[in-house]
């Protein structure tokens, strides 16, 4: 079993990685691996909506940069979490044309994200992060996905650098959101 998670934060160890790696060293305390790709600050281009994905029927997106090692890396995991700061009033340019590009190739090929669990993660300083949270649990559900939910919404709040781990209630929202996951993951196995 394997668990991925994506930072969509351009700092790579900012807010929205410390609240991801709360989620993973929960799973990991069940056994399962996980892997943390941090995509905010890698060589990602938003999609140019050329249908290719869908012609070509290869699970790969035309545009060479990373994202299709992660398709694959996706196609492998039993789950899949996407993490993103709030950047007015929703996520960030990163995750949101890393979304559009694995929405469409897995859509383009059969949906072959279908019925993994995914889970979203949203970073804010005040207000917006439910927006960046239903823009990424979207993808989720597009992709017909299975859910995992926590006590809340998966939230936490920071601005400054090690914030996210002040947040008592984040921190805890999101050791319930690793625990979930890999409950769901084991049920889905068996």
């Amino acid at each position: 079993m394997k668990v991925i998670a994506f930072n969509g934060s351009p700092r790579k160890n900012g807010n929205t990685c410390a609240a991801l790696q709360i989620v993973l060293e929960e799973i990991e305390k069940e056994g399962i691996k996980t892997e943390l790709v941090q995509m905010g600050s890698a060589n990602l281009h938003g999609c140019n909506a050329c249908g290719a994905c869908g012609k070509n029927k290869d699970e790969r997106c035309i545009i060479e940069d990373d994202l299709n090692d992660w398709l694959q890396k996706m196609k492998r995991a039993d789950a899949i979490i996407i993490g993103s700061p709030t950047y007015f009033g929703g996520m960030s340019a990163q995750t949101k044309a890393f979304i559009d590009r694995a929405g469409y190739v897995s859509r383009g090929n059969g949906n072959m994200l279908r019925r993994k669990v995914g889970a979203a993660v949203a970073v804010n300083r005040r207000a917006g992060s439910l927006n960046t949270f239903d823009e990424i649990n979207r993808f989720f559900l597009i992709g017909e996905m299975v859910l995992a939910s926590s006590t809340y919404w998966n939230v936490v709040n920071a601005l400054k650098p090690g914030e996210a781990s002040k947040d008592e209630e984040g921190v805890k929202t999101m050791q319930n959101l690793g625990m979930n996951i890999a409950w769901l993951v084991k049920k889905l196995k068996t």
